[in-house]
């Protein structure tokens, strides 16, 4: 009895020892779980934390560096002389002047009046490039200008020269001769601009001196149609009439964009010039008062889904030209009308802004390889580049009527139509009249406008453009080589 006791003891011992060693295990992996999580929960804790830590490490205050930059900005006021002229008619529209022979109709039974002169004043803003008194603003700003002052930060003024000025990137470099040496601003890296980065302008909206305006990137390469470079920096930091010209600052202080155009209907919406445009073409205003370009001597026109599917293109890449100017570059080299521009030395061609800039960056008489597309097939061009000339104004003029398809009413051009157009080349037809609403309309054609071709079929006649014209309704849409003013551009005419 006593040897089975103590075996039942043994036993129980052994039971209890396993028990409590099974509790003990138990108990450490739980530990050892809870201590993983809790590490976990505090990784993602810091991960979650870092956007806000990110946050916060932007300036409580622009104070500083707003104190630091404030004296290399300037406020530019400019006077003009206006002149009103003589007796303007109350009817400004060419169908007025063709039937009453314009102003002088008016003159003759009104009178007329006398012009005069008044002065305009306008005020803008600029930056301090160089100690001895280069001043970066808008070619708006100064443009036509009689007198420039500047004014400078501790309340000086000087009167200013402008010594180069650039209509097509709005850029302008003026000179004062300063009593002592300016603080001037340092230049920066545009392209180093990331979308969400913080910006300050500077600058003097509505005549209001060194206002400070604080915001962040909200894009980069807008094009918004001031030009043909347009690639502007778009901006929240508030950008009001007088900032124009002003410098648009990161926060180390350098100087990325100019200031230089708002959307008048929008809040938040400013836009700048990248200081890296302007910086590259300094060199060519100070030495030259002027900057020279590159210039192939065609038009070109974006590619469009229809104009891809009309041409049989698999992508709308590329920049199809649309005219080719006689004894330019392009034309002597052979590039002809139609062909799709896909790469220059060896780039590749997106689109007709890139190829712009492309050939705006050629010296003037370097020779490029130009691929196009033609047909379906690549050809390569050699094209001595010369200086791209100064564009001259389209006049658009309206004829007489006659025949319609697809809602355009045209007419043969005879002699004296092209005479009163002012057209070197008689052949082809005119639109006479596009009706309102119709596929003509909404293919952005417009009264006037001359037809050149017809789905790559030249048009010389009335009767040329009624034969391929009746071959060309039996599809979905129509591809038309319009010529308006001095310029021509591929339409697509669809059902």
């Amino acid at each position: 009895m006593n040897s089975e006791g103590t075996k039942k003891r043994k036993h129980f011992m052994s039971v209890l020892g396993a028990f409590l060693v099974t509790i003990f295990i138990l108990s450490f992996v739980g530990t050892v779980h809870f201590s993983a999580l809790s590490f976990d929960m505090s990784s993602r804790d810091a991960i979650a934390a870092s956007p806000v830590a990110a946050i916060s490490s932007a300036p409580a205050s622009f104070a500083d560096l707003a104190e630091q930059l404030k004296p290399a900005v300037v406020n530019i006021s400019t006077t003009k002389t206006i002149a009103s002229g003589g007796y303007q008619s109350p009817f400004n529209d060419p169908r007025f002047e063709r039937f009453f022979g314009g102003d002088e109709f008016f003159k003759r039974f009104f009178g007329d009046t006398p012009g005069r002169e008044f002065k305009q004043r306008s005020l803008g803003s600029g930056f301090i490039i160089s100690e001895d008194g280069y001043i970066f603003t808008n070619n708006h700003v100064v443009e036509k200008a009689d007198k420039i002052v500047v004014k400078l930060s501790n309340g000086k003024e000087y009167d200013a020269t402008v010594k180069g000025k650039d209509k097509n990137t709005d850029i302008a470099l003026l000179k004062i001769e300063p009593d002592n040496g300016l603080p001037v601003v340092k230049l920066g890296d545009s392209s180093k601009l990331r979308v969400g980065d913080w910006v300050i302008a500077i600058g003097n909206p509505f005549g209001l001196s060194q206002t400070v305006t604080a915001g962040i990137v909200s894009a980069k390469g807008r094009v918004i149609g001031a030009g043909p470079y347009d690639d502007f920096i778009q901006t929240d930091a508030s950008i009001n009439p007088g900032n124009s010209g002003g410098p648009l600052f990161n926060l180390s202080g350098e100087v990325v964009g100019i200031n230089t155009a708002i959307v008048a209907q929008g809040q938040g919406i400013g836009f700048a010039i990248p200081i890296d445009m302007a910086k590259e073409i300094l060199p060519n205003l100070r030495t030259k008062g002027k900057v020279i370009r590159g210039w192939l001597g065609v038009s070109v026109q974006g590619i469009t889904e229809d104009i891809a599917k009309n041409l049989n293109l698999k992508t709308v890449e590329g920049a199809l030209v649309s005219d080719v100017f006689k004894g330019d570059p392009a034309d002597k080299a052979g590039i002809k009308a139609g062909d799709v521009i896909i790469e220059i030395d060896g780039k590749g061609v997106k689109d007709t802004h890139e190829l712009i800039k492309i050939v705006a960056g050629v010296a003037v008489g370097e020779k490029v390889k130009i691929k196009v597309l033609r047909d379906g097939k690549h050809k390569m061009y050699t094209v001595m580049v010369t200086e791209r000339p100064e564009s001259g104004d389209m006049a658009e003029r309206t004829p007489e009527e006659s025949g319609e398809h697809f809602g355009m009413t045209v007419q043969e051009i005879t002699p004296e139509i092209a005479e009163h157009l002012g057209l070197a080349d008689a052949t082809g037809v005119v639109i006479a009249q596009v009706a309102s609403g119709s596929p003509a309309e909404e293919a952005g054609i417009q009264g006037g406008d001359i037809v050149r071709q017809i789905n790559r079929s030249r048009i010389s006649s009335l009767e040329d453009y009624r034969s391929v014209m009746s071959r060309a309704v039996s599809g979905d849409s129509v591809l038309v080589l319009i010529q308006r003013g001095t310029s021509k551009f591929f339409a697509v005419i669809r059902k």
